[in-house]
């Protein structure tokens, strides 16, 4: 005889894997909207460096000050619990509001100053929006986990990147650039409202405890995992940071040389490329790290992104159509790790110890990211842009020792 409720599990679990793909579809579309008000003032800095007369290293700060905000609500969320205490579609859309607001209000910012204060504040809110959604989305997958975080951070990789279409666009109009993002944030945050459930494969609670921190400090798997990252993380912000003025710099030297001026908005689109490459980089990453293993895929990846930033100043002053593939090769492979770091501290890291290892390896890999934001123009003063991104090699060659180490303990620990 047949069993009633057999067949309604059995349809239940159809139901699931079929609504799964809808909710990567739509996660992926948040993020992509969600996350473009991230780098909507670096998008327009040209005009905000020509409007206050900022020099590189204030223009710098534009990024910077979105990245004290983000480990600052990184660590707010931490510490309050939030991602426990409310709702996942509700802590999301709530700060895409105001991450949205806050951004919309450097339209009428009166000074430098105040600008900063808002990029801050934009940070804070867009760690309810990024970090939520990998949990988001992992509810919903077991199997294939690492392809659907993957995708879901190359949404907002793509996400990033996309100011700086919307310039390339209407290069003649900064207020436009900056309420088009925030536009886009607000619909981030209805599509999550109105489309978004959680899935079956909920999260045990793992709150952040100051107390855990020399447990994980003492464990040297977690400790290997958390120096990958910060590998990762002092080439990844410095490179989405930079390139757009590399791009324009080597564009506009091309031009003084006699070579013929280049369209504007080429500089916006080439940048855009750079950046969103990622996004299929971190599908690809995903895909191969399910595949092959995190390791080999994080090692492949850092080995591939080092050297592009070995490389890339070879092209400064040549032509496009040779710049564009290697800063749009370097875009791809420079975050196509990012999402399978945080995956092997959930795998490697003791399970109680899980949610402060997180915390404490997002701060640390942010808080990095400010001082090699700042490092570069000071060495394009010293060096030139011809070889000031060569230093952002360190971190992915420092970060595949650590990941070489830490494939040799996981295979000592299974054997």
């Amino acid at each position: 005889m047949n069993d009633p409720a057999k067949g309604r599990k059995l349809s239940f679990e159809h139901a699931d894997r079929s609504t799964r793909w809808r909710m990567l579809a739509l996660l992926t579309i948040a993020e992509v909207l969600g996350m473009s008000v991230w780098f909507s003032a670096n998008a327009v800095s040209g005009e905000l460096r020509e409007l206050w007369g900022l020099s590189a290293t204030q223009v710098g700060w534009l990024m910077a000050a979105v990245q004290l905000g983000f480990v600052a609500g990184t660590a707010l969320a931490a510490f309050l619990n939030l991602a426990d205490i409310l709702s996942s579609k509700i802590y999301f859309s709530v700060c895409a509001v105001l991450a949205a607001a806050a951004n919309a209000a450097l339209v009428v910012a009166p000074s430098f100053e105040l600008t900063l204060a808002l990029r801050f504040v934009t940070g804070l809110f867009l760690a309810g929006v990024y970090p939520p959604a990998m949990k988001m989305i992992a509810t919903w997958f077991r199997s294939a986990r690492g392809l659907a975080v993957g995708t879901v951070v190359g949404g907002l990789t793509v996400g990033k990147a996309l100011p700086y279409l919307i310039h390339a666009v209407h290069p003649s109009d900064a207020r436009l650039v900056v309420l088009a993002a925030s536009l886009n944030s607000l619909l981030a945050a209805v599509l999550v409202t109105g489309g978004y459930r959680e899935g079956p494969y909920r999260f045990e609670r793992r709150p952040f405890s100051w107390s855990l921190t020399g447990t994980i400090l003492r464990h040297r798997p977690t400790r290997l995992a958390i120096y990958g990252y910060l590998g990762h993380m002092w080439e990844l912000y410095a490179m989405w940071t930079w390139i757009p003025a590399f791009v324009a710099a080597s564009l506009l030297a091309r031009t003084g040389a006699g070579a013929g001026a280049q369209p504007a908005w080429a500089g916006d689109v080439i940048a855009f490329g750079a950046i969103g490459a990622g996004g299929l980089g971190c599908v690809w990453g995903g895909w191969q790290a399910d595949r092959f293993g995190r390791e080999r895929l994080v090692n492949a990846a850092m080995a591939a992104s080092g050297l592009c930033a070995l490389t890339i100043g070879l092209f400064f002053n040549g032509s496009p159509w040779l710049l564009a593939p290697i800063a749009w090769a370097w875009g791809f492979f420079v975050v196509a790790d990012s999402a399978q770091f945080s995956t092997l501290v959930t795998e490697v890291t003791p399970r109680h110890a899980v949610g402060t290892a997180l915390t404490l390896q997002t701060s640390m890999g942010f808080l990095l990211t400010i001082a090699t934001i700042q490092l570069i123009p000071r060495l394009v003063e010293i060096v030139t842009w011809r070889w000031a991104f060569t230093v952002l090699a360190i971190g992915p060659a420092l970060g595949i020792l650590a990941m070489q180490r830490l494939s040799a303990l996981r295979q000592e620990s299974r054997s």
